[in-house]
C-alpha cells in the first residue's frame, strides 16, 4: 500500500467513527449493537487474498464527490442509512481503483458486509421492528388457533387459553436483525458466491430473519403454556437471542447447501 492509500483508509477509518458516535442512540441496546462491527473483519477476511496493484488509475473525483454529497444529506437527514451507503461507496471507489481486475466482482459481492457494520436498522428502522412484531403476533395466534387453541389478538398483544402474551419491542428481533443478516451474508457468499443466484437471495434474508425470530416467539408462548410464564421470562427469554442466531445459521445453511447442490447453468463468478 501507497502513502496515499494509507490516507484514503485513515479517512475511511474516521469516517466510520463519526457514523457510529454521531447519534449514541445505539448504546442502550450495546450487547446487539457493537457485535455487527464484526462485519468489518469478516469483510477483510472472506476478500483474501487482496491482491493489489502496483500502477492504478486515479481515482473517479466524479466517485469521491457522490459520496461526499451523500455523507451531507446524511447529516442534514439524520439517516444513518444514507452515511453508511455512502461510507461503502466510498471503500468501494478506493478498492476498485486499487485492487487487481480479477478480485473485484468477490468483493463486489461482499459490500453488503460492509454496508451492515453500522447500526442503521437501529437508528433508523424502528418501523421494521413494529412491523416484526405484528406479522409474528399475527402469525402465532393464527398457528395457535388452528392447532385448537383459544386465541384473542389485539395488535401486539395475544391471549391464549387466558395467558395474556404481548410481543414487546424486546420480542421484535431488531436488535439482533442486523447480526442475523451478517451472518446469513456470510453465508450465502460462502455457498454461493461463485453463481448469479446470490443475489436473488440476499432479501430473503430478510424473511429468514423473520422465521427465525417467529420460532422464537412461538417457543416462549410454549414455555409460558406448559412450564410458566416466569421461565419464559427469565434465562430462557434472555438466551432467546442466541436461539434466534442459531436457527438463521441453521436455515441460511440449509438453503443455501440446496442450491449449491443443484447449480444452474449461470452460475458464473459474476
Amino acid at each position: 500500500m501507497t502513502g496515499k492509500d494509507i490516507g484514503f483508509v485513515a479517512a475511511l477509518v474516521a469516517l466510520a467513527v463519526f457514523i457510529w458516535v454521531r447519534d449514541l442512540t445505539w448504546v442502550s441496546a450495546a450487547g446487539d449493537a457493537l457485535p455487527i462491527l464484526a462485519a468489518l473483519p469478516i469483510f477483510v477476511w472472506l476478500g483474501k487474498p487482496w491482491r493489489f496493484q502496483k500502477d492504478s488509475p486515479p481515482r473517479s473525483i466524479a466517485a469521491i464527490a457522490l459520496a461526499a454529497a451523500g455523507f451531507v444529506v446524511g447529516v442534514v437527514t439524520e439517516l444513518t442509512i444514507v452515511l453508511a451507503l455512502s461510507w461503502t461507496w466510498l471503500l468501494w471507489t478506493w478498492l476498485r481503483s486499487r485492487l487487481s481486475s480479477d478480485s473485484l466482482p468477490a468483493v463486489r459481492k461482499l459490500l453488503v458486509l460492509p454496508l451492515l457494520a453500522f447500526p442503521w436498522i437501529t437508528l433508523d428502522g424502528q418501523w421494521i421492528g413494529w412491523c416484526f412484531r405484528l406479522s409474528a403476533a399475527w402469525a402465532v395466534a393464527h398457528l395457535f388457533a388452528l392447532m385448537g387453541f383459544g386465541v384473542v389478538q389485539n395488535g401486539t398483544n395475544l391471549l391464549v387459553q387466558g395467558l395474556p402474551i404481548s410481543v414487546e419491542a424486546a420480542c421484535s428481533g431488531l436488535n439482533t436483525l442486523q447480526s442475523m443478516l451478517i451472518a446469513g451474508s456470510m453465508l450465502a457468499f460462502i455457498f454461493l458466491g461463485q453463481q448469479r443466484n446470490f443475489w436473488w437471495n440476499l432479501p430473503g434474508l430478510i424473511a429468514l430473519a423473520w422465521i427465525a425470530n417467529t420460532v422464537r416467539i412461538i417457543t416462549l408462548v410454549v414455555a409460558s403454556l406448559t412450564i410458566s410464564p416466569e421461565f419464559s421470562q427469565g434465562m430462557f427469554h434472555t438466551w432467546g437471542a442466541w436461539l434466534v442466531l442459531v436457527l438463521m445459521f441453521l436455515l441460511c445453511s440449509a438453503l443455501f447447501a440446496m442450491q449449491r447442490a443443484r447449480p444452474t447453468p449461470a452460475a458464473t463468478a459474476a
